[in-house]
């Protein structure tokens, strides 16, 4: 079974800084030290697949072979039930290229207009890639609503308009601590961690 060892360098395979201080903070306590693909220079690839575990494979893969590095890549996005799962793979570009994610939560609630039912949930695919090609792959979910106006400034996405089940504040209410403690990425880190680190 693959491993990843204490004081190891992973490259994180995303430019997203945001993802990259979240991923910091879980990877911290266990000494895997975090690289972001972004100041190692790699290009980000197409991201092409159906799914959420596809477009994470496909990012580690990239990241792995080009670093020659151990490496770990998110790709995850929000689903909202009455638009019939979107988001869903298509979060990111919602925002367009200025990563407006204002604009990408007005969206929804333009779309969602009248729609009685508000159910949504977070999904995250965590893929581990080595350099020989190697993967394992991980998913994770929170369920929760849709709210409106968005609530809060911690976080980052589409975190102020959702309100994880069981919760009374949004992922953009939520300090880091207690986000971490619900969230889908935490979710299938632990995942990650059994894996690796047994």
């Amino acid at each position: 079974m693959r491993t990843l060892s204490q004081g190891q360098q992973v490259v994180l395979a995303s430019h997203n800084a945001g993802k990259l201080r979240e991923f910091a903070a879980l990877l911290g306590p266990v000494g895997i030290k975090l690289v972001s693909a972004a100041a190692l220079g790699l290009p980000e690839p197409e991201e092409d697949a159906a799914d959420f575990a596809g477009n994470a494979r496909i990012k580690a893969v990239a990241a792995a072979t080009a670093s020659g590095l151990a490496a770990l890549s998110d790709d995850s996005g929000f689903c909202v039930a009455g638009l019939g799962g979107a988001p869903g793979v298509h979060s990111a570009r919602w925002a367009g290229p200025s990563k407006d994610f204002a604009g990408a939560m007005e969206q929804v609630h333009q779309r969602l207009g009248d729609t009685v039912d508000r159910r949504a949930w977070f999904v995250a695919a965590l893929c581990l890639a080595w350099p020989d090609g190697h993967t394992a792959t991980f998913l994770g979910r929170t369920d929760g609503a849709v709210v409106w106006p968005p609530r809060g400034d911690k976080g980052f996405g589409y975190d102020p308009m959702f309100l994880p089940g069981g919760t009374q504040a949004t992922f953009g209410e939520m300090d880091p601590d207690a986000k971490h403690a619900v969230s889908h990425r935490a979710r299938a880190f632990v995942q990650v961690l059994a894996f690796c680190l047994g």
